[in-house]
């Protein structure tokens, strides 16, 4: 994944709309209809949400007859959660190795304490 691949998704993520048409898209296709069901808005302003998802490569849009099903694509989505992954291991390790210096920290005090 390439870093503008990665900004674009995280960039189509970082609206709730799209993050809840995804997540109903999770479920099955869906067309534009269904998808905008839920949304207080025009058919237009969710279709520009789709354009967004699918030029992050989120969603793709099939053709059968005048059905236009939306799709879940989750290979971007894994790329993000890989990306995502290894900045939480590193701070993980971070932290761990913090609290066993506060914690060393704290032993040491409670012997001071104690004398």
């Amino acid at each position: 994944m390439t870093d503008d691949q990665l900004s674009l998704t995280f960039a189509a993520l970082a609206d709730p709309t799209r993050r809840a048409i995804l997540a109903r898209l999770a479920d099955g296709d869906a067309t534009l209809n269904e998808l905008a069901e839920p949304f207080s808005m025009s058919l237009q302003a969710v279709s520009k949400h789709l354009k967004v998802l699918e030029r992050a490569g989120l969603i793709t849009r099939g053709r059968e007859a005048q059905w236009r099903p939306c799709r879940l694509e989750v290979a971007q989505l894994e790329s993000a959660s890989e990306w995502i992954e290894r900045y939480k291991a590193n701070w993980q390790d971070r932290f761990s190795r913090l609290d066993q210096e506060i914690k060393k920290i704290q032993r040491s005090q409670k012997g001071q304490d104690n004398v």
